[in-house]
């Protein structure tokens, strides 16, 4: 009886050792720089690093810590995902300090892939949208360390990171730029937006079919342009909404002369609204027109911008103006 608990007590501890090899053995990339490095040294709190860009979540931790702990790179992954390579991290040893960078993008894809936690909130919002409420997003997840689930103890320090990042969904897309040369129009490209994820498109038709193409002499006074705003690599959950389309004589949105396109249910006798907060897409059109102060000048330029929101598509809808109560109430009042 005592030669078979003996047995069974050796086993096991050949099992722990076979286990350790294992864990140590796999990977070790940057092992033999950390072991001189100061950051070799217990895992902490402060070791990781967020970046939350417009389109990519950039996170780094520390990668010594790592190795002292008693892990390698190839034993991390975010939320636990080890076997998706996409969510496993790559060994940078030419920064500074070693590091183990991971990245994924904004969308619903990418997000889910690796088990990331996707969640919108409502809140009270802010300059523009400080009348209204406006919706935030928040991307979260964890990086974990992998443990022997077949082990009941180890003798590794439990280490995961977790990180979030939080988003307003509101935004101004800007500089779309239209110039006029004396009594004609001619509309240029547009040159980017405040988020990568959206864009401003110009097009001659109802249909959004022909992009808009500037003659050599220019576009006529009262020729129609016809807007859209539309949203790429953005979770389908999304909506665009726009509060708020208006042209400046200069880039620059405040402290300079602008003209309201349209404001929520309000707009100019020549602004017609097509499509808002019922897809990805919002499409409107305007007549093309000049700025008074620049009749004077043979090359004139006004620039145009949206205040735009994106809402989650069951509460799109409740976001959206009442333009009918509003007309008949001013009905009622005449």
């Amino acid at each position: 009886m005592k030669n078979q608990c003996f047995f069974r007590i050796m086993w096991r501890a050949l099992l722990v050792c076979m286990t350790a090899l294992t864990v140590h053995c796999e990977a070790q990339t940057g092992s033999a720089t950390c072991r001189q490095h100061s950051t070799f040294r217990p895992a902490d709190d402060q070791d990781i690093t967020v970046m939350c860009g417009t389109d990519n979540i950039h996170l780094s931790i520390l990668l010594c810590p790592v190795y002292y702990t008693g892990y390698n790179e190839s034993l991390i992954a975010l939320n636990g995902k080890f076997n998706i390579p996409a969510c496993r991290g790559l060994v940078d040893l030419k920064a500074s300090t070693p590091v183990l960078r991971f990245h994924f993008s904004i969308s619903a894809e990418e997000i889910s892939l690796c088990d990331n936690s996707l969640e919108l909130t409502d809140e009270v919002g802010t300059v523009q949208f400080s009348d209204t409420r406006v919706q935030s997003v928040n991307i979260s997840g964890r990086i974990v360390f992998w443990e022997p689930v077949s082990d009941p103890f180890t003798y590794h320090q439990s280490v995961i990171y977790q990180f979030s990042c939080r988003y307003l969904l509101q935004y101004l897309i800007n500089d779309t730029e239209v110039n006029m040369t004396g009594m004609n129009l001619a509309a240029r490209e547009n040159r980017g937006s405040f988020v990568k994820a959206l864009h401003i498109n110009l097009f001659t038709n109802r249909q959004y079919t022909q992009p808009l193409k500037i003659p050599e002499k220019g576009l006529q006074l009262k020729t129609r342009i016809y807007v859209q705003v539309k949203a790429t690599n953005l979770t389908k959950r999304l909506n665009i909404l726009l509060d708020r389309c208006f042209t400046t004589t200069s880039p620059y949105p405040t402290n300079t002369i602008y003209y309201d396109l349209f404001v929520g249910c309000r707009h100019d006798g020549q602004t017609v609204v097509y499509l808002n907060g019922v897809s990805q897409e919002a499409r409107f059109s305007f007549e093309a027109f000049h700025f008074v102060e620049r009749d004077n000048k043979t090359f004139s330029t006004f620039y145009l911008h949206c205040v735009t929101r994106l809402c989650e598509n069951s509460t799109c809808p409740s976001m959206l103006p009442n333009c009918i109560k509003k007309i008949r109430r001013s009905m009622q009042l005449s």
